[in-house]
């Protein structure tokens, strides 16, 4: 039933590479037309030529989600381009430094908030206004199996995407009355660009990150991806407020 999305509009954010960007391909694959968020303005045009390769329609535009008016201008190029907004996807995010509770540095803190809290909070802002004129729209933010589960040394990390579980809980009360569904999905460790920089090439680090997860591999961005366009169709019509974990079995343990 993901070929409920054919014809469909949305945003991904954080869609120039990794997570993202499967994403993006996997909406072009399903016959959805898609908005490419990113700061990365070259990476973010490399994926609108892959799409546009394989025979379908995608937009690039530049967009720092920390900033509340880069969201509303997402949303309304989104609508120009495409007519509409049916879906969209708040990815964009990053790992944050390591480091104790006790001496992290606010900086660091602050700045790894921004990002993958205030920027998932800015981008449904934009898009749940559009969504609820329209009686009508799916909403997947990234989360990560972090915002279930604590991690030592990842305190705004953690914290960063236990908020982002709690605020699509409360956004899917306020907006499934209206026609709006908003879930977001928990990722386990996945192989990207951005684990790829938080493991810095450390075989004892990835050795240590595939122990914890019961099916012994890392996954790939693919199937984080083809969990998100499920949850956007209309095969996941009666999902409102749920946390999907893809991790491998990590956090069940």
């Amino acid at each position: 039933m993901t070929d409920s999305l054919r014809g469909r509009a949305g945003v991904v954010t954080g869609a120039a590479s990794g997570l993202g960007r499967a994403t993006s391909l996997a909406f072009a694959r399903v016959g959805a037309r898609v908005v490419i968020a990113d700061r990365a303005a070259a990476a973010g045009a490399a994926v609108v030529a892959e799409i546009a390769a394989a025979g379908a329609e995608a937009v690039f535009v530049e967009t720092d989600v920390t900033d509340p008016s880069a969201c509303d201008a997402l949303v309304a190029a989104c609508v120009s381009a495409f007519g509409s907004l049916d879906f969209a996807v708040n990815n964009a995010g990053t790992t944050g430094l390591p480091g104790s509770v006790v001496d992290y540095p606010l900086d660091a803190w602050r700045s790894t908030m921004a990002v993958n809290l205030d920027g998932v909070f800015f981008s449904m802002r934009a898009e749940l206004p559009v969504m609820v004129a329209a009686g009508t729209g799916a909403i997947v933010n990234v989360a990560s199996g972090a915002g279930l589960v604590g991690f030592a040394g990842l305190p705004a990390y953690v914290a960063s995407k236990h908020g982002v579980v709690g605020l699509t809980k409360s956004a899917a009360l306020e907006c499934a009355p209206r026609g709006v569904r908003v879930n977001c999905v928990c990722p386990g460790s996945v192989r990207t660009p951005m684990l790829e920089g938080f493991m810095g090439g450390d075989e004892r680090v990835e050795r240590a990150m595939t122990a914890g997860v019961p099916m012994g591999r890392l996954g790939a961005p693919d199937e984080i991806a083809a969990a998100i366009v499920w949850l956007c169709s209309d095969a996941a019509s009666y999902m409102v407020g749920h946390a999907l974990v893809v991790d491998g079995g990590a956090t069940v343990q």
